[in-house]
């Protein structure tokens, strides 16, 4: 008798390094083949979109966020920790793959790069970030003076010379450390 495969949930995160807004993340079962699959990293806006759109449509998926606040409160190793423990149970008949070397002490398989390589892990990269960016274009319109639209709540320069001019906004991660000083960005000295 032959033993059947599990089918792939590939599991990604967007955001772990910003310094504002959440930590998505998202797993993904394809129920159809969908070209153009890559790290969501290396495609256009434009491209990711589009096949975020084929991805809702093809596939099982379970997209997880976590606040600014919660990350704070938490921690980011154990929001990861809390979502990929909801996708076991969420997707407990398929092989789950992680994007990364850690799995938090979870058994998920892990593998670096593993949104370059395999097509699953690449669907749940474009839905995590895709699902990130949207929410923090909203956010450009709640704090216009903070390009959050251009640079999605990353350490950019902009974003540090807003946050210098304008004060921090209620986004921000106050257990993000500036690891060249190891300082919050809400430290005054």
């Amino acid at each position: 008798m032959q033993s059947k495969s599990l089918k792939i949930c590939g599991i990604d995160e967007a955001g772990r390094g910003a310094l504002a807004g959440d930590l998505v993340i998202a797993g993904c079962v394809l129920l159809k083949d969908i070209k153009g699959l890559n790290d969501s990293k290396k495609l256009s806006p434009k491209k990711r979109e589009e096949l975020f759109d084929k991805i809702i449509k093809n596939s099982k998926y379970l997209i997880i966020y976590f606040s600014n606040s919660q990350i704070d409160e938490l921690g980011l190793s154990k929001c990861l920790k809390n979502a990929l423990m909801c996708f076991k149970r969420y997707f407990k008949d398929y092989e789950l793959i992680f994007d990364g070397n850690t799995d938090y002490k979870t058994n998920i398989k892990t593998i670096i790069k593993a949104d370059s390589v395999i097509k699953e892990v690449s669907a749940a990269s474009i839905l995590a970030k895709v699902s990130r960016d949207k929410s923090m274009d909203l956010l450009d319109n709640v704090y216009p003076n903070y390009g959050y639209k251009k640079h999605k709540g990353y350490g950019t320069k902009a974003h540090l010379e807003a946050i210098q001019k304008y004060g921090p906004t209620p986004l921000l991660r106050k257990s993000f450390k500036i690891k060249r000083e190891e300082k919050s960005l809400f430290d005054t000295n």
